[in-house]
């Protein structure tokens, strides 16, 4: 990934000015994102994740990131918390939180991401990123943000073989805690 901001004195640039630079990729895979899986639920689309994302991300005052990778990786887990949060409050919801009468059509599978996997796997993920965080930002670009191994290899300054033996790393830690969770 080329850097689309021009340095500025050799200032980093904050939050908002990467946000702005980043908001058409950052956009896409949201969308990608959700189109995956992420969460099923008409009311969060990748707009509403994305500006959901943003308002987090400002509230962090005077954030600064050395590179847009380090920024997307954020944006990343930013958007990780987000869909597991609104995936916990439909589940709340679905449970009795909030009831409310409607008209369901039965035809419909339901394709609603499982709270309790997505919290198990988040926490998780938060116990690699304590250990081997830029393990944990490769998940996060993988999984959450849809990025191949590629396009995380160009942001890293990575090969792509270096970056894979990363996955398979991070994959082999996630999926034996996970295992001890159950």
């Amino acid at each position: 990934m080329q850097s689309s901001l021009p340095s500025a004195g050799g200032r980093q640039p904050d939050a908002e000015a990467l946000f702005g630079a980043l908001y058409s990729e950052l956009h896409r895979l949201a969308k990608r994102q959700l189109a995956r899986g992420g969460g099923s639920d008409p009311g969060l689309g990748a707009t509403t994740l994305l500006h959901e994302a943003y308002l987090d991300i400002a509230a962090r005052h005077g954030a600064v990131f050395p590179d847009e990778a380090r920024f997307m990786g954020y944006a990343a887990r930013v958007m990780r918390g987000l869909i597991i949060d609104h995936a916990r409050a439909a589940h709340a919801a679905k449970r009795g939180g909030g009831i409310e009468l409607t008209t369901l059509r039965t035809d419909v599978l339901e394709l609603q991401a499982d709270p309790g996997k997505l919290t198990a796997l988040s926490e998780t993920l938060d116990e690699l990123g304590n250990i081997d965080p830029p393990l944990a930002e490769i998940v996060d670009l993988k999984f959450f943000c849809g990025f191949s191994f590629e396009e995380i290899a160009a942001m890293r300054g990575l090969s792509t073989r270096t970056v894979r033996r990363q996955w398979e790393r991070a994959r082999i830690y996630l999926h034996a805690r996970m295992s001890e969770r159950e």
